[in-house]
């Protein structure tokens, strides 16, 4: 479900001695230390940790590392450290800027950093393969909608790097948000036919859409499939498909 595991990205303006740092992960105490020692090597001490979204593992560590490092922690849902879309973030020169992207959960964002073109996505893209649309939280309307401004960002050369979550660097931000986009437009498609093929007659359409549809999908990822399916039913029912 992670890939290799969950990034946690530093960041730190050349020469500055601040860094933010972006999803400490899960309570993970060794890959605490390792991320501090990191920040350390650099001469720096980390001023800002920001959230991508609050799931577990991404964020788990969080109120762990603020101990550690003493200092703020900022994501969507966070009260009085709540961040807003088009927010720019200013650590030591560092400008960072808040984009919304929802659809995988409620709570997604992403954060650009203009300077090098780079997209820090989270979930909402991943360094390979397809994400989950996280139902009932997450909301397919919303995932598509943040593809398309995502897709945007790398239409005008804003964005031609992603920073995912899990997974490599993706250096072709534009091909990836179309494969993505394609994706999501074919997985639709075949979820309509495997409802006109009968699913949708079927004690538990979802368990229908997951045999044929999602066959080829290993079973350990099967639970996060249903999600998406349930996504996937809830957007069709909206939209009277």
């Amino acid at each position: 479900m992670t890939l290799d595991g969950t990034n946690t990205w530093v960041l730190l303006e050349p020469g500055s001695t601040q860094a933010v740092v972006v999803d400490p992960g899960p309570l993970v105490e060794q890959h605490l230390r390792a991320v501090l020692d990191r920040v350390e090597a650099l001469g720096a001490r980390v001023s800002l940790t920001v959230l991508t979204h609050l799931h577990h593992d991404h964020a788990e560590a969080a109120p762990r590392f603020a101990e550690l490092t003493g200092s703020p922690v900022r994501a969507v849902g966070r009260g009085h450290d709540d961040v807003g879309d088009g927010e720019v973030l200013r650590v030591g020169g560092l400008e960072v800027r808040v984009v919304a992207t929802p659809g995988h959960t409620s709570d997604s964002i992403s954060f650009a950093l203009p300077a090098d073109h780079a997209l820090l996505t989270g979930d909402t893209v991943l360094g390979r393969g397809t994400t989950v649309v996280a139902h009932p939280d997450g909301e397919l309307a919303a995932y598509l909608d943040s593809l398309e401004r995502i897709s945007r960002l790398t239409g005008d050369g804003e964005v031609t790097a992603i920073l995912p979550g899990h997974g490599p660097v993706v250096p072709d931000a534009a091909a990836m948000v179309a494969f993505y986009r394609m994706h999501r437009s074919e997985r639709l498609e075949q979820v309509r036919q495997a409802l006109a093929d009968g699913a949708a007659t079927e004690a538990d359409p979802v368990e229908g859409v997951l045999r044929r549809v999602y066959g080829e999908v290993p079973a350990s990822v099967w639970p996060a499939a249903r999600l998406s399916i349930r996504a996937q039913l809830d957007f069709l029912s909206a939209r009277g498909a």
